[in-house]
């Protein structure tokens, strides 16, 4: 049964069933990513995260459109006295989406565009309507994309395919964009939510702290070295021996067989 609902200002609220916290934007027609709804994603990943009935998170627009962008009409008026202090706010909105401890996954629908694109670039995995449509336009207003979309996107797909995308502002069809890595799965349309859900149920009932363990020393390795991130990799391992889950794992498995542990989250 889905528990009442959290809203976050007007715009984005969090349902949570299953394990699993749908975290949805509803700003009609086009989803907009106004300064509310950053405010309110920053604000419902820092509610998600401290959560011990979530597993897994699931971000999610709707099946019409999971944000076309920023919003133009607030920006316009916008000079550089005030984007010095906008720009690391928006960055600051979207980094509590990618540091949301429990696996993530956008759910895309019609069109991922600009900020659209770069926020669900926060997320682990990307699942898309194999009619939907991503890409980073900022060029086409003389700017570039300003919440990670230089970065993360070069992560994704590589340095060349990410200034192809930047540079000419192009929207990405879906199909390409899983051939490159810019998505990881293709759904029909009208059944992004409940495809985002059948892949992040297999966290739920799963050894919670590992889970967070392993996304952390992903996440953290990628931008250092290889002797810090196997250091990472090394204290991290070392910790879960504290955790009941490792106890009920490795019994499970002398004494049952591998898969069959019932872990606690613990």
């Amino acid at each position: 049964m889905t528990e009442a609902r959290s809203t976050y200002g007007e715009f984005v609220s969090l349902d949570v069933a299953d394990g699993i916290g749908v975290v949805r934007i509803d700003r009609p027609k086009m989803n907009p990513l106004s300064g509310e709804v950053q405010e309110g994603l920053a604000a419902a990943a820092v509610e998600v995260s401290g959560r011990d009935d979530v597993s897994a998170v699931i971000l999610y627009g709707g099946e019409k459109v999971f944000a076309a962008g920023a919003d133009i009409k607030e920006m316009q008026t916008l000079e550089y006295v005030d984007m010095v202090t906008r720009a690391p706010r928006l960055q600051a909105c979207f980094a509590a989406i990618a540091a949301i401890p429990q696996p993530t996954v956008a759910a895309i629908a019609g069109y991922a565009l600009g900020g659209g694109c770069e926020l669900s670039m926060t997320c682990d995995f990307r699942i898309a309507a194999n009619d939907a449509k991503l890409g980073q336009p900022e060029i086409l207003l003389g700017i570039i994309p300003g919440a990670g979309g230089t970065q993360r996107l070069t992560r994704l797909v590589g340095p060349a395919r990410a200034k192809d995308i930047v540079f000419t502002g192009r929207m990405v069809p879906a199909t390409e964009a899983l051939q490159i890595g810019l998505v990881d799965e293709l759904c029909e349309p009208g059944s992004v939510l409940e495809a985002a859900k059948a892949r992040m149920s297999r966290y739920v009932g799963g050894p919670r702290v590992a889970l967070r363990a392993a996304k952390e020393a992903i996440d953290r390795g990628q931008d250092v070295d290889l002797d810090t991130g196997l250091a990472i990799e090394s204290a991290l391992f070392a910790g879960l021996f504290a955790t009941q889950d490792r106890a009920t794992g490795m019994a499970s498995f002398v004494q049952e067989g591998p898969g069959k542990a019932r872990f606690a989250g613990r």
